[in-house]
């Protein structure tokens, strides 16, 4: 069974469920801000550092200005992504759109919010021009121009990201020197370097490694084309200790292994210093969101079923990728009375589960169920299926207060796209 510290008891959710129906999702703030202090110094020594959240992890105004106190950017790829980002006051260069597939019209919210772009494709430079009608040098006067680097085979991704070679995104090595080519002709002067190839890592060996292959490849570029590098974005990909025996990423060892890679490769070149930026999401509210929901059901047939006020809806991710919650029963955390359950949900699908033949405490209807980790890739992947309407998200305070950040929908949001006054 689970031994996981909660940063709330039973009698608090009590209190909370009496204003809130299960489920809902539930942020700690305190944990969103302590690790967010600990991201940051990790990296203090380089004066550039900047963490992007990555808006697709928590797609929530309230979290991304809390997030903002430290000087967080807003890692976005999509339209209402950007609308987040401005609404919170992320604007300019507080934004990386990194997109794929980008329409022309997301290409000029970008353009007119002032936010480094990040080319997916060689193709798009020519198309971003025409998109936000760049024509002269006078159009890149201070634009900041990053590309995605996609290193294929000379980078292992892992299993859910998949092998580089197989992704859609990002440049081949030889496109990233025509491209910048290209883009300096044109008139552009500031630049940056990006590459994502890994997701929910907990080697920080790896992330050294990719800051090593992007710092090595900026000193090339730099060489070859006169191209001379603001920034290098190594992304994100830290995970999260999902399971109990997992242990989570030292961001201390990723910060001291960087700045060696740093001496060495761009110190050590006679490089322009350089920010270091990161695009982190998962592990920075991750750890410290909970989905709360109660059992409605106890149901024993060829197996004990546990079933929730929750369903994959409200966290997809056990059916989607197979991914391991723990799970913790409150007010029965010590109990030595246990039973193997398959915890699941009621929608119509056989894999809406959130844990497969479990150890857990013996539970009765109305007992409170909370699936920890949720904080990130949890409501964000909410859906409608089946018609059931997306939970309320909550925060909750230092002091123990607890503020709604978004509503739970409601039948008229469901049918508000619909017409039927012409059936």
């Amino acid at each position: 069974m689970s031994n996981r510290k909660l940063p709330f008891d039973k009698a608090k959710l009590e209190e909370i469920a009496s204003k809130w129906p299960t489920p809902f999702h539930l942020y700690d703030a305190k944990g969103i801000r302590d690790n967010a202090k600990r991201l940051k110094k990790a990296f203090s020594w380089n004066k550039g550092f900047r963490e992007y959240f990555a808006v697709k992890a928590a797609p929530n105004p309230y979290l991304m200005k809390l997030l903002k106190e430290f000087d967080f950017g807003s890692d976005c790829s999509s339209m209402a992504e950007l609308v987040l980002s401005e609404k919170v006051g992320n604007v300019g260069e507080a934004i990386m759109f990194t997109s794929n597939d980008t329409p022309a019209e997301e290409f000029k919210k970008a353009w007119e919010l002032g936010a480094i772009i990040n080319l997916d494709d060689i193709t798009h430079w020519d198309f971003l021009c025409e998109s936000v009608g760049a024509k002269t040098e006078a159009d890149f006067a201070d634009r900041v121009m990053c590309c995605r680097y996609n290193p294929g085979p000379l980078k292992g991704g892992n299993a859910i990201i998949g092998k580089p070679e197989e992704a859609k995104y990002g440049f081949t090595r030889e496109q990233l020197f025509e491209c910048y080519s290209k883009m300096k002709a044109a008139g552009v002067k500031r630049f940056g370097i990006h590459t994502m190839v890994a997701s929910n890592e907990l080697d920080p060996e790896y992330i050294i490694d990719t800051a090593k292959l992007l710092f090595s490849l900026v000193a090339e570029i730099t060489a070859q084309t006169g191209v001379e590098f603001e920034f290098v974005n190594i992304g994100g990909g830290i995970g999260i200790a999902y399971k109990p025996e997992q242990k989570a990423m030292s961001l201390e060892r990723v910060g001291e292994g960087i700045e060696e890679a740093y001496k060495q490769i761009i110190d050590g070149n006679g490089l322009k210093p350089i920010k270091l930026y990161m695009e982190c999401g998962r592990s920075i509210t991750g750890p410290y969101g909970y989905l709360i929901s109660k059992v409605r059901h106890i149901k024993n047939t060829y197996r004990l079923y546990a079933g929730l006020d929750a369903c994959m809806s409200n966290l997809m991710r056990p059916a989607l990728y197979g991914a391991y919650h723990e799970i913790v029963v409150p007010g029965k955390e010590n109990s030595g009375d246990t039973s193997v359950y398959d915890v699941t949900g009621s929608l119509c699908e056989n894999n809406d589960k959130f844990a497969i033949q479990r150890l857990l405490p013996v539970m009765e209807r109305g007992d409170f169920v909370v699936i920890c980790d949720a904080g990130a890739h949890g409501h964000a992947m909410g859906f409608q299926y089946n018609g059931k309407l997306r939970s309320a998200e909550l925060l909750l305070e230092e002091d123990g207060s607890v503020t709604e950040i978004r509503r739970a929908e409601t039948l008229d949001d469901y049918f508000a796209t619909l017409d039927f006054s012409k059936l």
